[in-house]
C-alpha cells in the first residue's frame, strides 16, 4: 500500500492507550479514540472532564506520557511536522495578535507553514470572505466582537488548507446567535470540503443526533457512537437525559 493510499484509508485521529497525569492527578485515563475522516465529530464533556488536555496532547503542547497518536497515519511521536501540518486548531483561549489586521494575522499563520505570498494572498482572499470579513481584512483584530474573533481564527486555521480542523470550546462566551452561525460554518466545511473536524464543548444543545459524540468524563471516555444511538441505547429521553445517566453512573 502507498503512503497515499494508506493515509486515505487512515482514521483521522487514532488514538491508543492514552493516560495523561498532571501534578500526580490523573487527567486522561487509557483514551482509545478512532475519528473518520470526513465527519464532524463531537467531544463532550462538562469542565474538567480532560476536554483541553486531550487537545494539548494532539497538538503537541504536551508530549504524551504513554500510548499513541496518529494523524492520518503520521505517529505524533516520530513525524510530529507531518502530523500537525494536517491539521488547523482552534484554541478556547483567543489567539490573535491584537495589534495585528484580520488580514496580518492570517497572514503570519501562513508564513509558519511555508507559503509562498501569492498563494497566501489567494487564501486570505479565499477564507476572509466566506467568513464574511473580507471587507474588513484592514481592521486590527482588537476592533472585532468577539464573534468575528472567532470566525478570523477559523479562517486563519484553514489558511493551510488542513484536512483536520480542532475546535476547543470554540463557541465559549458568545452569544446565541453568534454561536449559532459558527457552528453552521464549520459543519458546511465537512460538507463542502470533505474537511474532518474534532469539535469540543460542553453544551449538549450544539450537537445533533446524527453525530458521533465522544463522551468524556473525568478522564475516561464513556461512550463513543452517534448521539441518536448513545439516547436509545439507554432509553433516554434525550441526550442531556442520557448523558447526566452515564455520568452519575460513572
Amino acid at each position: 500500500m502507498t503512503d497515499d493510499v494508506q493515509a486515505l484509508a487512515s482514521p483521522a485521529i487514532d488514538i491508543a492507550g492514552l493516560s495523561h497525569r498532571i501534578g500526580g492527578r490523573t487527567v486522561l485515563e487509557d483514551i482509545n479514540l478512532a475519528v473518520p475522516a470526513g465527519r464532524f465529530v463531537v467531544l463532550l464533556g462538562q469542565n474538567g472532564a480532560g476536554k483541553t488536555t486531550l487537545f494539548s496532547l494532539l497538538t503537541r503542547l504536551y508530549a504524551a506520557q504513554s500510548g499513541s497518536i496518529l494523524i492520518f497515519g503520521d505517529d505524533m511521536r516520530r513525524h510530529a511536522s507531518a502530523a500537525l501540518a494536517k491539521m488547523g486548531i482552534v484554541f478556547q483561549q483567543r489567539a490573535l495578535d491584537l495589534e495585528l489586521t484580520a488580514a496580518q494575522n492570517l497572514a503570519y499563520h501562513a508564513a509558519l507553514h511555508g507559503l509562498s505570498q501569492a498563494v497566501t494572498r489567494e487564501r486570505i482572499t479565499a477564507e476572509l470572505s466566506r467568513v464574511g470579513l473580507l471587507k474588513e481584512a484592514g481592521r486590527r483584530a482588537r476592533s472585532f466582537s468577539g464573534g468575528e474573533m472567532r470566525r478570523i481564527e477559523i479562517a486563519r486555521a484553514l489558511v493551510h488548507q488542513p484536512r483536520l480542523l480542532l475546535c476547543d470550546e470554540a463557541t465559549v462566551g458568545l452569544d446565541i446567535r453568534s454561536r449559532a452561525d459558527i457552528l453552521a460554518d464549520v459543519r458546511s466545511l465537512v460538507q463542502d470540503r470533505g474537511l474532518t473536524v474534532f469539535w469540543a464543548t460542553h453544551l449538549i444543545d450544539e450537537v445533533k443526533p446524527e453525530d458521533l459524540t465522544v463522551v468524556l468524563h473525568r478522564g475516561r471516555i464513556l461512550h463513543y457512537g452517534e448521539a441518536g444511538a448513545i439516547v436509545s441505547g439507554l432509553g433516554a429521553g434525550s441526550l442531556q437525559d442520557a448523558f447526566r445517566r452515564l455520568t452519575n453512573a460513572a
